[in-house]
């Protein structure tokens, strides 16, 4: 029997592991602690609430959810979507993501254009 400390994710697990006879070594039991609730990675942009630019209340900042390229821009200041309405196309890992309007409102500014390199989390627009 072994005795392992795994880490997943920032949380470590401590295993007990079994040799067989062909060397493999097969899990016995695995007692750890569950590991707290973590968001998926995904496609959606996690809107956070933040000033806008213009310095008014209640504006949603739309930041990017992972690091890409800008490859198209589909509004401008003063649009009014809808919730789920494409407000641009970033590019990650050769896929293409659109990213969402979380709410219906209008749009106060624009942060970025095509072509532009974006980091997760950098602002690409708001909405008030």
């Amino acid at each position: 029997m072994k005795h392992l400390t795994v880490t997943v994710n920032g949380v470590a697990y401590d295993v007990t592991v079994e040799e067989t006879a062909g060397g493999a070594a097969a899990p016995v039991a695995a007692p750890a602690p569950a590991p707290a609730a973590a968001p998926a990675p995904a496609a959606a942009p996690a809107p956070a609430a933040a000033p806008a630019a213009s310095g008014s209340t209640g504006a949603v900042a739309v930041n990017a959810p992972m690091p890409g390229n800008i490859l198209d821009v589909r509004v401008k200041p003063g649009d009014s979507v809808k919730a789920g309405d494409t407000l641009l196309i970033l590019e990650a890992m050769k896929m293409e993501n659109e990213i969402s309007a979380p709410q219906d409102g209008t749009i106060a500014s624009v942060n970025v254009n095509k072509g532009d390199t974006v980091s997760s989390g950098d602002l690409l627009c708001s909405m008030n």
